[in-house]
């Protein structure tokens, strides 16, 4: 099994470096895909500096296309059996890898999702948005026949092989909905593990919007009945 990291990056220079040593420390990246999605605050020269770093590959957008976009160039590029998506604003802790990764190497799932709300350690904070969380995830669940805890997580770790048939076009952030009905109407096997969580508030950076939430319930509602 080898496994490929993509980590799409906006203007996240105050974190990058911390980031990307703990990804490092895990030993476990094969590679390691950098997708700058048109920063403007200087993360898309500090990225050029370690151009030629072995493991690391950069892909730059012109402009700002959106999360969803960053890592579809992600995955288009990745030569990893096994692809796992790390946000780079360090809301999530490389240092769950391991947990995420099991129930693959041991062939019991094809996805594994890591889970803000069963049980993990969490930062106490944004109750409106954990509560759009929750009442996407029942959607999905109401939808697609399912008991997922979290679909709106951003660890998502994958065989890359699941995406063979499946055609992703989200640009934004309705990337987790996409990808998640899109899996789900594959009858793929889907686990999910624990994981840490500490959020960061929108004076610290964080991007995404409530009115995203509308966006995610949507696409959830489109991809049930169309592909």
């Amino acid at each position: 099994m080898t496994l490929s990291v993509i980590i799409p990056i906006y203007n996240e220079i105050s974190l990058f470096h911390t980031l990307l040593d703990r990804v490092l420390a895990t030993k476990l990246a094969e590679e390691i895909i950098l997708v700058d999605d048109g920063s403007t605050d200087g993360t898309r020269d500090l990225l050029s500096s370690l151009e030629g770093t072995p493991r690391i590959r950069i892909i730059y957008h012109p402009r700002n296309l959106g999360k969803g976009a960053a890592v579809r160039s992600g995955i288009s590029a990745a030569t990893g059996s096994v692809v796992l998506i790390q946000d780079a604003d360090l809301e999530y802790d490389p240092r769950d890898y391991p947990a995420l990764l099991k129930p693959i190497e041991e062939g019991r799932a094809d996805v594994v999702y890591g889970s803000r709300f069963l049980g993990g350690p969490r930062r106490v904070t944004m109750f409106w948005h954990m509560l759009a969380n929750k009442f996407l995830t029942l959607t999905t669940n109401l939808l697609y026949d399912t008991i997922l805890s979290d679909m709106e997580t951003g660890y998502k770790v994958f065989r890359k092989e699941v995406l063979q048939n499946i055609k992703l076009r989200a640009n934004r952030f309705d990337f987790e909905p996409e990808f998640t009905a899109k899996i789900l109407k594959q009858k793929v096997r889907i686990f999910e593990v624990p994981i840490s969580f500490n959020p960061r508030d929108y004076a610290d950076g964080k991007k995404i919007r409530f009115i995203d939430a509308f966006a995610a319930f949507w696409a959830l509602l489109k991809y049930r009945f169309v592909d």
